[in-house]
């Protein structure tokens, strides 16, 4: 009896451990299988590692490429940039200039030049517009005076302003044509001889026919002028009179005629502006530095 189950022990133990080891081999071989397929996995990362790797370097590379490219290409657009900004400033200044150069041809050369005793004016002459300068400016409102038309509307912007400073002046001459002035020149030879010659011009000598000059006076002067450098007038012109473009063409001790602080010639705002702030004289200037100035004579 007990060795019937000393056999039955023996035997269960003996299947047991066959189960077991069979289990354990089952295990065993699955796991195996496992690791073999893990270290498939792996070898295929491992490749595909390398692979990115390689294509990761050649990418490296080629954008190393692309930026040295993209630097050289931005360097030679900025040169090409600078070039073009360069092209375009030379060619607004040819710009500029050839509309400064179309501006001056169609500038009267005459305006600026130098008349008394200088240069002449023949009786053909006549400016390009003349403006009738209305009654309420002048003194003398029976008579016609007229202007060039570019400098009416400094003239009229001088006389205006003058007013709302309590100044009034009035125009007692202007424009005067190649006759009037050998007519009137004529008149007063008669009753100063010779002695006219200091204040009075010749024919084609005198700035009233560009018609750009005029006579002031005020209503306590009048016609005679006399005592006119102690108005208020001219006290208010000489402070002011060079923003409009106006200036004093025969100031004390001028070599042409004798002292006329009625009598004011456009000449343009630069013009007037750089006499007046480096003190000069109009007639004190050489014809070529003067000339400078005719393209913005009405600017």
């Amino acid at each position: 009896m007990k060795g019937k189950k000393l056999i039955t022990t023996l035997g269960v133990a003996t299947f047991l451990l066959v189960l077991t080891l069979v289990y354990g081999w089952s295990q065993y071989s699955s796991q195996t299988d496992q690791i073999q397929s893990l270290n498939q996995e792996l070898n295929k990362a491992q490749i595909q590692v390398n692979e990115y790797a390689s294509t990761t370097v050649l990418y490296e590379e080629r954008i190393a490429s692309l930026e040295g490219q993209l630097e050289q290409t931005q360097e030679e657009l900025e040169e090409k940039i600078e070039i073009i900004e360069t092209s375009k400033d030379t060619v607004d200044e040819i710009a500029t200039t050839i509309q400064r150069l179309d501006k001056l041809s169609r500038t009267d050369p005459e305006l600026l030049a130098k008349y008394s005793k200088v240069y002449f004016l023949n009786e053909n002459y006549i400016p390009e517009r003349l403006t009738t300068i209305p009654i309420e400016y002048v003194y003398n409102t029976d008579r016609i005076y007229q202007i060039h038309s570019d400098v009416w509307p400094k003239l009229q912007d001088l006389l205006e302003d003058a007013e709302e400073d309590g100044v009034v002046i009035k125009i007692i001459s202007a424009y005067r044509s190649f006759g009037t002035q050998a007519a009137l020149k004529s008149s007063y030879e008669v009753t100063y001889g010779t002695g006219a010659n200091t204040f009075s011009a010749d024919q084609g000598y005198s700035e009233h026919q560009l018609g750009t000059t005029v006579d002031f006076t005020t209503t306590e002067v009048g016609p005679s002028f006399t005592g006119f450098e102690d108005t208020t007038a001219y006290d208010w012109l000489l402070e002011n009179a060079y923003k409009y473009g106006f200036i004093l063409s025969y100031p004390e001790g001028n070599s042409y005629y004798q002292y006329e602080p009625w009598h004011w010639r456009f000449v343009g705002e630069k013009l007037a502006d750089d006499l007046h702030d480096q003190q000069l004289n109009f007639y004190d200037l050489d014809q070529r530095s003067i000339d400078q100035y005719l393209v913005d004579i009405f600017d």
